[in-house]
């Protein structure tokens, strides 16, 4: 089964240097994960001040600035993976770096038929 762990922290949580190691031992992990056979996915975002919310409300589109809520911990990046089971999921998740300092959110993917294939 397909899982996505979405990683929220606090962005002014982090140093840059702790940003840094963070990234170097995400990427440490999702290498033995892609040994495993697990690795599908996964990303740091950028800062939320990046961030472009787009709502379309009775035919108009609003396009704003930033997060579509305000929240003490921010959505920073994501692993896509390939688990057994939660139980296999919530084991890759308590290794992700960050979740030392914010919350890993497990979702299963819903797939769908007839999506376009990766490259």
């Amino acid at each position: 089964m397909k899982y996505m762990l979405l990683i929220y922290s606090d962005e002014n949580a982090w140093t840059e240097s702790e940003r840094e190691n963070c990234y170097a031992d995400s990427v440490q992990l999702t290498q033995q994960l892609y040994a495993n056979g697990q690795f599908l996915g996964a990303s740091p975002l950028h800062s939320v001040s990046t961030a472009t919310s787009v709502r379309v409300r009775d035919g108009k589109k609003l396009v704003t600035d930033g997060p579509f809520a305000e929240t003490r911990e921010q959505l920073g990046g994501y692993f896509l993976i390939e688990a057994q089971d939660l139980d296999e999921a919530i084991a890759i998740a308590r290794r992700i770096p960050s979740v030392s300092k914010g919350t890993v959110e497990i979702r299963p993917i819903v797939e769908l038929s007839g999506l376009p294939l990766d490259k």
